[in-house]
């Protein structure tokens, strides 16, 4: 009988240290602000779940001084209650975050700018950028942006962001993502249509399979089999209609109203944007003491519109440029004009697939917060595109390349030294339009030559040509003998060859010592 009273009177004094303690606890917390209701509670509760509270308490206090504190004395050098916070007793899990993550979580405030530019617009899209790139954490890669042997080369420090390792091989996967799981419920069940051979359509196909959202893709008689292939494989309905694009357009959305089906295209709606801009969140991260980036232009704008606005509201400092074609520009001439212009033709549709016009959205942040836009030439893009697979053994579309293209042209002198990112955005072509690209690409840099010269008609003389070249070690492509006819000297053959040479040098040391050996050489220019 003694030993049970015993029991309980201890009992009784350990509870009232306990809920002292607690109390003393939650008083000197400057961390923890409690409640009015909070003591209420506590002393409403029964003495064997104080008991117990008493006992669990003492278990973690015991393995709390095993391990290591989760707040770190250096983050904590603006308050007074270290040791207390770091003692084995107190132990409070607390992410104090930086001023750039505050700002992306902080709608109520915008940062303060130096220069007079619409903060309130760009403040509330970084908003929207910060929540699809929450939203779509885990339905698209967070692609690498390494360091490039490029910068050698161009003298800077070029960091590729490799879009192109998306799953569907383009950036436009985020903006894709993004807008399909905003859709609402019933848009989802009816399903989507898009008309397009193009990589936005390559993307929604994957994307609307994933979600289970039923998706139609209407391609043109004139799409490669392998694109067809492709959006079947993803989980697409792929029907082939009409000769053109524009005949593929008009059908898919035809069916759209007759099914209900939404029809999408690529636009500058608020929702592609955002999801879009995720990728300028990501190089800002990657990459420390970002000086520039370098982003595609007017074939669409989209991407660096949104991705401009949102490297903008990190740092100011940072140089955004926008690369579009020379023969088609887009960009210039509507920032020029103060209004989007729509009216752009091209050439050659398999090379460039489909252009967009400049929309609203679009055109406002781009005007707002891009710094600078160059133009380049198709030769600057196929030079891109071949110092990507030599360098970084990637392969590149039109699209992808353009940003470098940039840096080859010497268009942007004053990066050099700089820390620069470029975006390598698409990564979509055909193995035929590949390697015509790449035939056409090293005749540009000078590395694939032609040749014409005149030899005597006797045995030995072609050998002779032969044991110069190699000699000399250039690669014979192509090489073919004819006997001109009509000619007064009759005893003459006609030698083309086709040969790959190093590089720039090695084919102008070669041009001098072949117009030595054959003076009447001609030699084919590109």
């Amino acid at each position: 009988m003694n030993f049970a009273a015993q029991f309980f009177y201890s009992t009784g004094l350990k509870n009232g240290l306990s809920r002292e303690e607690s109390e003393q606890e939650n008083e000197y917390d400057p961390f923890w602000q409690r409640s009015g209701g909070s003591k209420a509670k506590k002393l409403a509760a029964s003495a064997s779940s104080e008991l117990y509270l008493h006992k669990d308490r003492q278990r973690r206090n015991s393995r709390a001084e095993q391990r290591r504190s989760s707040i770190h004395p250096e983050r904590l050098k603006d308050f007074g209650e270290e040791e207390e916070l770091n003692g084995g007793v107190k132990t409070w899990e607390m992410k104090i975050i930086s001023q750039e993550e505050e700002k992306l979580n902080d709608s109520a405030t915008c940062p303060e700018m130096a220069i007079s530019k619409p903060v309130y617009t760009t403040c509330k899209k970084i908003q929207e950028i910060s929540a699809a790139a929450l939203k779509i954490q885990y339905g698209v890669l967070k692609t690498p942006c390494t360091y490039s042997r490029l910068s050698k080369q161009y003298g800077m420090e070029i960091y590729l962001k490799k879009e192109l390792l998306q799953y569907t091989g383009t950036a436009k996967e985020r903006g894709v993502l993004y807008l399909l799981m905003s859709l609402r419920e019933d848009q989802q069940r009816n399903g989507v249509i898009v008309a397009s051979d193009c990589n936005f359509s390559m993307a929604v196909a994957y994307h609307a399979s994933e979600l289970h959202i039923p998706v139609f893709v209407i391609m043109s008689a004139c799409t490669p089999p392998t694109r067809v292939k492709m959006c079947r494989e993803y989980g697409a309905m792929v029907i082939s209609y009409g000769s053109t694009v524009r005949d593929s357009h008009l059908h898919a959305k035809r069916l759209a109203q007759e099914n209900n089906y939404l029809y999408l295209e690529e636009d500058d709606s608020a929702i592609y944007l955002s999801g879009l801009g995720t990728m300028g969140l990501e190089i800002y991260e990657q990459v420390p003491k970002l000086d520039a980036v370098i982003l595609p232009a007017g074939i669409p704008s989209g991407l660096l519109a949104s991705n401009s606005a949102a490297l903008k509201h990190l740092n100011q400092q940072v140089f955004v440029v926008g690369v579009e074609l020379e023969n088609i520009p887009v960009d210039q001439p509507s920032l020029k004009m103060g209004q989007p212009i729509e009216d752009h033709t091209y050439s050659y549709p398999q090379f460039y697939r489909e252009l967009s016009g400049f929309g609203t959205n679009s055109f406002q942040l781009t005007g707002n917060w891009v710094d600078k836009v160059v133009t380049v030439r198709e030769e600057d893009i196929l030079i891109s595109m071949l110092r990507l697979l030599e360098y970084e053994r990637v392969a590149v579309d039109a699209e992808g390349a353009i940003a470098l293209a940039a840096l080859v042209s010497g268009k942007l002198p004053e990066l050099k030294g700089k820390r620069v990112a470029v975006a390598v955005s698409n990564g979509n072509m055909e193995l035929p339009l590949m390697r015509q690209c790449m035939d056409q690409a090293l005749t540009l840099d000078n590395r694939v030559c032609k040749f014409t010269v005149m030899t005597v008609d006797c045995p030995g003389e072609i050998s002779k040509l032969l044991e110069t070249l190699a000699r000399e070690e250039a690669r014979i492509l192509n090489i073919r003998q004819e006997q001109p006819y009509m000619r007064s000297d009759l005893f003459t053959n006609e030698v083309s060859c086709v040969i790959e040479t190093r590089d720039r040098s090695h084919t102008t040391q070669l041009r001098k010592i072949l117009t030595e050996r054959y003076p009447t050489i001609i030699w084919v220019e590109r």
